[in-house]
């Protein structure tokens, strides 16, 4: 957290530095993503610093979606107001989640499904869209990313930061934690500045059960497609198993399940709308 080879200079070339990172990050994802994915979105993704007016208050990164009518791209926004906020080492993770595979594959993918009722294009269940987000970190893995093993250790570092928040979120809501209880455990079993410890505790104190899933989601698709792997052996193929859990728009992770399940028992294959 202190050794400044692992932080981006505070400086516009040290911001502009984290900017060309992120997009290399997601331009090798988008490169390889035909050999995990039947079906990419239209719509184009940019990497933006996050406006001023708004960067205080922000998270370390987050996506916006594009708009239907093609005016807008895709959008994955990066904090850049306190450079001690993120390490060079999490930013490949953080491209992955926010970026692609991660939430422009699912989320502008859903807007550009025909035939699907609006409030599943453009809709959200927090467990299906984060859990989705994690999953695409460990997936950038799989595709033979993280080659740095700084970057490798990142990615380890924010699954941590993940499963802190099951415990933290618990904490608060069901044993009773204060604040500072939280913060300490934060303090002590992750890699995030003092500043995101509080915007993320003070976040989980006004909104219950949204931290844990994260984690919740992922491990439901993790779990469905170990289950797919195994009912379906040879027949399994990746980019199948991605355009079910992708087809259907935003759903509860128990509509994802039968949606799997349905699929595994009609045999596997490319999935029929």
């Amino acid at each position: 957290k202190t050794d400044p080879r692992f932080q981006y200079p505070n400086t516009p070339e040290g911001k502009e530095q984290y900017l060309t990172d992120a997009r290399g990050f997601i331009a090798q994802v988008m490169a390889a993503a035909p050999q995990w994915f039947s079906t990419l979105p239209k719509a184009a993704l940019e990497v933006r610093a996050v406006e001023p007016f708004r960067e205080a208050t922000a998270s370390i990164a987050f996506y916006n979606s594009p708009a239907p009518d093609g005016s807008r791209p895709g959008i994955c926004y990066v904090n850049l107001s306190d450079m001690t906020q993120v390490l060079k080492p999490q930013i490949e993770g953080i491209s992955y989640h926010e970026g692609a595979p991660g939430h422009h594959f699912q989320i502008a993918y859903a807007q550009e499904i025909e035939g699907l009722p609006r409030f599943r294009r453009f809709g959200g269940y927090g467990a299906y869209a984060e859990g989705w987000g994690l999953y695409a970190e460990q997936l950038g893995k799989e595709m033979g990313f993280y080659q740095d093993p700084y970057s490798d250790f990142g990615r380890l570092s924010t699954e941590l930061w993940r499963a802190v928040r099951l415990v933290t979120d618990t904490g608060l809501h069901a044993k009773r934690w204060s604040r500072e209880q939280a913060m300490d455990y934060f303090r002590q079993n992750s890699l995030l500045s003092e500043r995101d410890i509080e915007k993320e505790v003070e976040r989980y104190i006004t909104n219950p059960g949204q931290a844990t899933s994260y984690k919740i989601g992922e491990l439901k698709i993790e779990e469905l497609r170990d289950r797919a792997k195994a009912a379906l052996g040879e027949r399994f193929d990746i980019k199948d198993f991605h355009a079910v859990v992708l087809g259907s728009g935003s759903v509860p992770l128990d509509v994802l399940e039968d949606q799997v399940d349905g699929w595994i028992a009609a045999g596997g294959g490319a999935p029929t709308t």
